[in-house]
């Protein structure tokens, strides 16, 4: 039951219904945040992906996890409010419509796997960031020395320190509702560099003057090697798509009239139709320009080589983009934490006690910002466990896909699911019930199928 909250409080302008500030996104803020979360280092993997399952699999693949994407973002968006409660209680995060809609066991689970999953995007995005960096070098100097210039492929390793140096910074951003800016730049970023990698697969297609790859993608030495190619390229994909894990904290930034509901599902069928769009594009003209030898980083893999300054400008807006998009899936655990050290010491001027400090030591009028001890010990240890584990473990693709396949069904499946059906008082065994099972265990079979493939190519890396 929500808190009945002083007239006074609920009906000042200043105010939502619940006593938070007064919520200020729309449709275009939805779409912007929705665009961060969906298009990111994944969309670099998908020409790989299209490799390994041929020009059939691979584009209908990635358009049947578009159409489970929007049905589970259509099943969560319904969850943000609780129709049980007298005051329609707001749910502001995934965890907490788990909790309100399953109980607590289900909440354990959620947590695990969601923080889980969203640390591991930051190590993901750390090692996609540095790869990005190191391709600027290179691609300047295979256009000074010429292509079989034995350029330095060193470097990553400075480069994740340097990406982690910057998160640190933007890891005081005070909440989730102060990154609309950080969200717009991003997703203007994203579409950025992947209008450029479609436009050079196309360019490079046109020139070879015939569409290279065949029905069953890359051929393996067993059949084995090919069904775990294959699961790799699924659990790929499936990382590349499904935003449920950040759909209700965007949902929460939204004002009301309309219904933030109506809003969401509005900005789901533009966002995914947008993804979709520009997945295809890339993936399939980088599979037509390369074939079977499709890089598994579509700009970093040096499959293009000019122009050069085009190449650097993509890698650029690839950087700009992850900085943003770290932010806006780590923010959720930084607020997790704030709750969790508040109310365990309530008394601790370490946890709950912040100190003013002038940004500029010098003028009267210098701006100022809080610091609290407690966020910028947990944030700096944070950022400085992503950037080490990107260092140990720097396999773009098997990363990724072992991500992606790790929590497709749990969190993108089977708990909207399991929550639409309590909260819309679906009976047991009825034809609707029966359809929303019957999903969910086809995508569980799909899950775990890339998932052990995944791990399959982490092992095999980590050991040879």
């Amino acid at each position: 039951m929500a808190p009945r909250l002083p007239l006074e409080v609920a009906s000042s302008p200043q105010l939502d219904d619940d006593g938070h500030p007064r919520r200020t996104g729309d449709l275009w803020t939805c779409v912007a945040h929705i665009i961060t979360a969906v298009i990111g280092c994944g969309v670099l993997a998908l020409s790989w992906s299209v490799a390994q399952l041929g020009w059939v699999a691979g584009p209908v693949a990635m358009v049947c996890f578009a159409f489970v994407t929007y049905i589970s973002a259509f099943l969560l968006s319904h969850c943000y409010r609780s129709p049980d409660s007298e005051k329609m209680q707001r749910n502001y995060s995934y965890m907490d419509a788990v909790r309100v809609h399953l109980g607590r066991k289900h909440t354990w689970l959620c947590g695990l796997l969601q923080y889980l999953n969203l640390y591991g995007i930051g190590i993901a995005y750390t090692i996609t960031t540095a790869t990005c960096m190191r391709a600027i070098k290179r691609a300047n100097c295979y256009h000074r020395e010429g292509r079989d210039a034995p350029c330095d492929a060193n470097g990553e390793h400075f480069y994740m320190l340097l990406f982690g140096a910057a998160q640190l910074l933007l890891s005081f951003i005070p909440n989730f509702h102060k990154m609309a800016w950080l969200s717009v730049v991003a997703a203007i970023m994203s579409f950025a560099y992947s209008t450029i990698g479609l436009s050079l697969g196309l360019a490079k297609t046109i020139g070879n003057g015939t569409v290279k790859g065949n029905i069953v993608g890359v051929a393996m030495a067993t059949p084995m090697q090919k069904v775990w190619r294959v699961a790799q390229a699924i659990g790929d994909i499936a990382f590349a798509y499904p935003y449920t894990i950040v759909l209700l904290e965007i949902q929460d930034t939204l004002r009301s009239p309309p219904p933030e509901s109506e809003t969401m599902q509005k900005g789901n069928v533009i966002a995914v139709v947008a993804t979709t769009f520009f997945y295809l594009c890339v993936s399939c003209f980088g599979y037509a320009a390369f074939g079977n030898a499709a890089p598994g980083n579509l700009l970093t893999g040096f499959g293009f080589y000019e122009p050069y300054w085009l190449i650097d400008f993509a890698n650029a807006c690839i950087v700009l983009h992850l900085l943003g998009g770290y932010q806006m899936f780590s923010q959720q655990i930084f607020t997790f934490a704030d709750r969790c050290f508040a109310a365990s010491f309530p008394n601790s001027a370490f946890v709950n006690k912040s100190y003013s400090i002038k940004i500029i030591p010098w003028g009267g009028g210098a701006a100022r910002c809080e610091v609290n001890l407690q966020r910028v010990c947990f944030r700096t240890v944070y950022v400085a466990s992503t950037t080490g584990l990107a260092v140990v473990f720097p396999y773009f693709n098997e990363v990724l896909g072992v991500l992606g396949a790790l929590v497709f069904w749990p969190l993108a499946i089977y708990l909207p699911v399991e929550m639409y059906c309590v909260q819309r008082r679906i009976p047991p065994w009825t034809p609707r019930w029966a359809l929303l099972q019957a999903f969910s265990v086809v995508c569980f079979v799909v899950g775990t199928f890339a998932f052990v493939g995944s791990v399959e190519g982490v092992i095999r890396k980590r050991l040879g």
